[in-house]
């Protein structure tokens, strides 16, 4: 194994490798990683390079391998930054965990799902796209088309007989026909958003550094919701997962109001007086209970 290759990753405190994969393979079909034990497989491209890279746990450590690519100082001081990002390593979470204890509707959330953080998408392209694909769909049916999507318009590593895909980049998807997206089960409507944001990212009126760089989150979700397809709850989803923003709570979403109903904080989805007096209590950290109120909707198979 060439040294050069392999990186190492300090773990913060409150993290966990394990919980962050489960939630990662939790039963679902993403073709953008592939989970084999206690390994994360991920492709993704620096600068137009392809890289294939394996993730796990090795003591205080996350080992990161680069197994296919360029292993020069640029690729490894990206890849290292990419997955502090991915996993939101750099995030003091004792202050969130603080205010669960609090709270004895979610107090158990501290024990059962501690150390999992908020896990990125770090390409705000994709992380809109995804959004589109989901609107108004179940989880498992977006999953699929999202694969379509990818295997026919993303670039792939092939390594020991498998396939390891980078999600399309916007020139590619801007190029794209509505005919061949509707073949693939996008609505109509849904073809022409992506195509639409494509061209966007592509002319540079999107972009994740421009929108990084406003003043404020409300600034940030007027410059997302001003493209067609992208609403209040799609902007949302794409800044807590692709900024990291703090404070996003995409109101509306299905899987959030049932988490809440469950948690006996609504009795009826239409009281938001309760769901805003909720998240009141959490300010900073409104992102981080969406994520695991979201994760409190899966359960573990006991083995």
């Amino acid at each position: 194994m060439d040294s050069n290759s392999v990186l190492l990753v300090p773990v913060p405190a409150l993290f966990s490798f394990q919980e962050c994969i489960w939630f990662l393979n939790r039963n679902y079909d993403d073709c953008l990683h592939v989970i084999e034990g206690d390994v994360i497989f991920k492709a993704i491209e620096i600068e137009g390079n392809a890289i294939l890279f394996g993730v796990k746990e090795s003591g205080n450590f996350l080992e990161v391998e680069i197994i296919m690519g360029e292993a020069g100082r640029k690729e490894r001081d990206y890849l290292t930054a990419y997955v502090r990002e991915w996993f939101d390593m750099e995030r003091n979470v004792q202050p969130f965990y603080d205010l669960l204890i609090k709270d004895q509707r979610l107090a158990y959330m501290a024990d059962e799902y501690e150390g999992l953080r908020l896990i990125g998408i770090s390409n705000l392209f994709e992380a809109i796209c995804w959004c589109i694909i989901g609107q108004q769909i179940n989880l498992s049916f977006a999953y699929k088309v999202k694969r379509r999507l990818v295997e026919r318009y993303g670039s792939q590593i092939a390594c020991h007989g498998n396939s390891y895909y980078i999600f399309p980049t916007a020139d590619v998807l801007a190029s794209a026909s509505v005919e061949d997206l509707k073949a693939m089960q996008f609505s109509e409507k849904k073809a022409e958003y992506i195509i639409g944001i494509a061209r966007a990212f592509l002319e540079g009126s999107l972009d994740k550094d421009k929108i990084a760089s406003l003043p404020d989150l409300v600034s940030r979700k007027k410059a997302l919701t001003d493209f067609k397809g992208i609403g209040v709850w799609t902007a949302n989803y794409a800044l807590m997962k692709s900024l990291k923003e703090p404070e996003c709570i995409p109101h509306g979403d299905i899987g959030l109001l049932n988490a809440l109903s469950h948690h006996n904080i609504i009795s009826d989805r239409k009281e938001q007086q309760k769901i805003d007096a909720l998240f009141s209590t959490f300010a900073g950290w409104q992102s981080y209970l969406v994520f695991y109120l979201w994760r409190s909707l899966a359960v573990k198979e006991l083995i």
